[in-house]
């Protein structure tokens, strides 16, 4: 999966707020069909789903576009896929995903309107959301090639804290385990991980302290519920220029100590040898992607 930094959702049966989404800058979008669309708008919230989907895409190529369906206990899921998949879609957003098993009927239904509707390639994004999915994370991770990205869950008031129980703390100690292990899963099984949403709409700094946090700890993007929040987190997951640098003169030090016959350097002050030049490379593709460089 792309290294999305902000995945933006946005109320399926709004299309103006999709084209806000757009312009804030989000690197994906989320439409969603599940929570924010009141029962007695989800049939019509399909059509416009997929009309959004085929505008944004039309208007904006690169942008990743998914869709939330509802979870497939509710039997909507079926006709919300039918629906929106489409040539022009990324993936799906599966929720209340608890095991492999789960993951491997969303995908015979993802393989099905694949096939109908004349798409292809279709990833799944799979937030964590219930005790049952922390415990099984790994075999979740692993379940499908289609699953590209994990959630490490953190919100104050989503489904998680609720099934757990804990007591959100702007710190995040409380849910720094459930963090990890998904964390951990998504590197075992090379996803995407993402971190969970914030979810005061004003604090930009929290916002911002948030999601430094969570790339100190390893996460790669992060789920976003305001347009306003998206440049914060555009900017903390991008590589800066200094840091590209630093890597970038590691990498010539240590290749000038290989040419000379050398194993290690002494690089700004710092033992270095060819495990660390190994990290450098791997951190400079991604952080070019992530720029968009080549």
């Amino acid at each position: 999966m792309h290294p999305y930094r902000s995945v933006l959702f946005v109320p399926g049966h709004r299309p103006d707020w999709a084209r806000k989404a757009v312009a804030a800058g989000a690197d994906a979008i989320v439409l969603d069909l599940e929570d924010s669309v009141p029962h007695g708008l989800k049939e019509a919230a399909r059509g416009t789903v997929r009309r959004t989907v085929e505008e944004v895409r039309a208007g904006h190529p690169g942008i990743g576009l998914f869709v939330r369906p509802n979870a497939l206990a509710t039997r909507l899921a079926g006709a919300d896929l039918e629906a929106v998949v489409c040539p022009a879609l990324t993936g799906l957003f599966t929720p209340k995903i608890r095991t492999a098993a789960d993951v491997v009927r969303w995908e015979a239904l993802i393989d099905c309107f694949e096939a109908r509707n004349g798409a292809a390639g279709l990833e799944m994004i799979v937030p964590v959301e219930t005790v049952d999915a922390i415990t099984n994370c790994m075999e979740i991770a692993a379940a499908s090639p289609r699953v590209g990205a994990m959630i490490g869950p953190t919100s104050r008031h989503a489904d998680i804290a609720r099934a757990v129980g804990f007591r959100w703390s702007q710190e995040g100690s409380e849910s720094l385990y459930l963090r990890s292990r998904i964390l951990l899963a998504c590197r075992q099984h090379g996803l995407h991980p993402l971190t969970a949403l914030w979810e005061d709409l004003a604090d930009l700094e929290g916002l911002r302290a948030f999601a430094d946090y969570g790339l100190q700890l390893g996460f790669r993007g992060q789920i976003v519920i305001h347009p306003s929040h998206v440049p914060v987190v555009n900017e903390v997951f991008t590589p800066g220029d200094d840091e590209v640098a630093y890597y970038e003169a590691m990498v010539a030090a240590m290749d000038e100590a290989v040419a000379e016959g050398r194993g290690a350097v002494r690089f700004r002050g710092q033992h270095i040898d060819l495990a660390h030049a190994d990290k450098a490379r791997d951190w400079l593709a991604r952080a070019r992607l992530v720029r968009g460089e080549r």
